[in-house]
Parts: structure tokens; C-alpha cells; sequence
């Protein structure tokens, strides 16, 4: 066991405000109820296209009350509420511009299908002074949490190596929106992992990038294999690794990020993406080379992805427009450079590499 404590929970707000919610969908029983249960946030109203779906959701979430419109959904809703977004990127600008000013939006990601939709949400956003932010989540999963907490206290040192590697059988059926759009793999997944790098290292000078299909999913247009670098000089080397299509069974699945540094190093296993929707156990171990007997430790982390870090996307957003935080970690100010970052990425894979000269 560690010779301290490693903090693993997001910081909640004193005075949680209502939320509501527009759209109903997997993400939002999944994750975004569950989390609210657990934090003991207070939905009190939600709707969705789907009138069906909203009264499944009201039956097992305890839902107060059902709205049968987005008008009626902005009009009825408490003056203090949250609105909790979580529908197809090209249908958040329509929806933002029917919320009130000034209002406090969390918004599912990604924020909008490319950097001009990003863009557009910005100043909509900007335009009526809506306290708004992007549920990148992976920030606040509690296993990142504590690897944040020993990297700020500089446990590990400066940090020279980020790497993400994904290798895991995906079952793409469960989302078939994602069938027809043009941009799958990055801007729906490994969007995850290029907006904690940010979170870490700040925004990439550069991004080398190829994603691909393959031939398991032909029907998936926006691939199903990414890889990405992002670009830092000579520290931190940051590299992103995933492919979908791993069917060889679970033993050789992988899904996990590492942190190198001058000092030590944490190894994480997401196991949410391996064996989906079942998981497998995650697991947090670290080195720290001062130790005379510096060996692989583990640490028990209470919680994950799915739906933990749900909690403190949501409790900053809270903290932050009730006045309780002066920062809002996935603004959508910070977030459109996650999104741009992804654009770079997108551009770096139609140009593709760079020809052998001749010999």
C-alpha cells in the first residue's frame, strides 16, 4: 500500500441546482443518471424526441415530470436548472439557441461533428452568455483523478511519456448513428484521450494522424482504427493507439494510458472498452524510482469511467455558476481547442505520410 492518500473524487457543489434534461438517449441512462444517484444531484425534468423512450426513462429514473416539446422543455423548467444536453453533435446549435441567457448548459460530447459546428456552439454561446461546458468526463474518472493528484504533487516528476493504447473488440452495433457519419473512431472516441492530453500538457504544436476503417465493419464509414501523435518538441511524446477490431477474444485485449516521468510512473486499465458492455476490473499501479526498493504498486480506486467521472463534469459546471469555483476545467472555450486538435488530426489522415524518395 502507497504511504499516502491519493484524492479520487470530484469536488461537489454545496448547493447542487435542479437539473433538467434534453434527450434521453443510451449516455444518459448509462452514465449521466446513474452518476446524478450517486451524487445525489436532483433531476426534475426531462425530454426527448422519442415520447416512448422519455417514459421508459421517467419509469426507471423517477423522472418528476416529462416535457412533450423543447419549447415547453425552456419554458417550464426552474430558473436556477442545469441543462443537461445530450444529443447528436449537428443538433446542439439548434437547441442552444433556444435556451434562455445567460443559463448554465452542460453539453454531451463531441462538441458539434467538426471544428466549423465547434465553432458555431462557441458563439451561440458566447452570443447569450450561457454558462457552458463539454462533458469530456474522462477528466474526472477517479482513477485519473489520483493519477492528477500525484502528478501535481510531482510524484513522478516531469512527465516525458503519455501514451494511450486501445485494442479491443467493439460492438459498434449499439450506436447506429454512427454507421453513416463521415467521422467516427477520433472524433467520437479517441476525442476522449486527445482532450486529457490537453488537460496535461496543454494543447500540441503539431498532430501527425492516420485513422482507417475495417474490413470487420465495412459499413462504418468514419473508420474504426486511429492513430495519432501529438506533437510537444522533444517532451512530453504523446501517442494514441486504438483499434476496434481486436476479435481474438479478451485475453489479449488491451485498454490503458501510462504516464512516464523523470521520477516514476502510473499505468492505468480502463477496463470499460474491453469486453463491451461488460468491462473488466480497471487497476492503477505506479513506480517511483526514490524508493530504494522502487517496485510496481497498486492502489484501489473506488469507482470508474462509467459512470464516476459523470459526477464531475457536472459538479464543476454546478461549482463554477453558482460562483463556489473561478474555473470551469471544459468550458467550451478550452474545448473547441480539443476540437481543433481533432480537425488536425482528420487533416493529417487525408494527406497522408510523407512519399519514400527514390533511390
Amino acid at each position: 500500500m502507497p504511504e499516502f492518500e491519493l484524492r479520487q473524487t470530484a469536488i461537489l457543489p454545496t448547493n447542487p441546482p435542479p437539473i433538467v434534461s434534453i434527450g434521453l438517449g443510451g449516455i444518459v441512462h448509462d452514465a449521466h443518471f446513474p452518476a446524478y444517484r450517486i451524487a445525489r444531484f436532483n433531476v426534475v425534468g426531462g425530454f426527448d424526441i422519442n415520447a416512448e423512450r422519455a417514459a421508459m426513462m421517467r419509469d426507471k429514473f423517477d423522472i418528476p415530470r416529462l416535457y412533450d416539446s423543447l419549447s415547453h422543455t425552456v419554458e417550464s423548467a426552474p430558473a436556477d436548472a442545469v441543462f443537461d444536453i445530450a444529443v447528436p453533435g449537428s443538433a446542439i446549435a439548434d437547441i442552444l439557441r433556444e435556451i434562455p441567457r445567460g443559463r448554465a448548459v452542460l453539453i454531451q460530447k463531441p462538441m458539434g461533428e467538426d471544428l466549423a459546428e465547434a465553432r458555431q456552439i462557441l458563439t451561440i454561446c458566447r452570443e447569450r452568455e450561457l454558462v457552458a461546458a463539454i462533458n469530456f468526463q474522462l477528466r474526472f474518472a477517479p482513477f485519473i483523478i489520483a493519477a492528477r493528484d500525484m502528478i501535481e504533487r510531482g510524484l513522478i516528476g516531469e512527465l516525458y511519456d503519455m501514451e494511450f493504447r486501445v485494442q479491443c473488440n467493439t460492438p459498434w452495433h449499439l450506436w447506429p448513428f454512427l454507421f453513416p457519419l463521415p467521422r467516427c473512431e477520433i472524433l467520437y472516441h479517441s476525442i476522449h484521450y486527445v482532450d486529457l492530453v490537453r488537460s496535461f500538457c496543454g494543447s500540441a504544436q503539431s498532430v501527425y494522424a492516420k485513422t482507417l476503417s475495417h474490413p470487420s465493419a465495412p459499413d462504418l464509414r468514419g473508420g474504426a482504427r486511429s492513430m495519432i501523435i501529438m506533437d510537444y518538441g522533444e517532451n512530453p511524446r504523446v501517442n494514441v493507439m486504438t483499434n476496434h477490431s481486436h476479435a481474438y477474444g479478451t485475453e489479449k485485449q488491451q485498454s490503458y494510458v501510462k504516464f512516464e516521468g523523470s521520477k516514476g510512473a502510473i499505468q492505468i486499465r480502463a477496463g470499460l472498452n474491453m469486453n463491451y458492455p461488460h468491462g473488466a476490473p480497471d487497476r492503477f499501479e505506479y513506480i517511483l524510482l526514490d524508493n530504494e526498493d522502487a517496485s510496481w504498486q497498486t492502489v484501489d480506486i473506488n469507482g470508474s469511467w462509467f459512470p464516476e467521472a459523470f459526477i464531475g463534469t457536472m459538479a464543476s459546471l454546478m461549482r463554477f455558476a453558482t460562483g463556489e469555483s473561478a474555473t470551469l476545467p471544459t468550458s467550451v472555450d478550452d474545448s473547441i481547442l480539443t476540437m481543433a486538435t481533432v480537425e488536425a488530426a482528420y487533416d493529417s489522415s487525408e494527406r497522408g505520410g510523407t512519399p519514400l524518395p527514390a533511390i
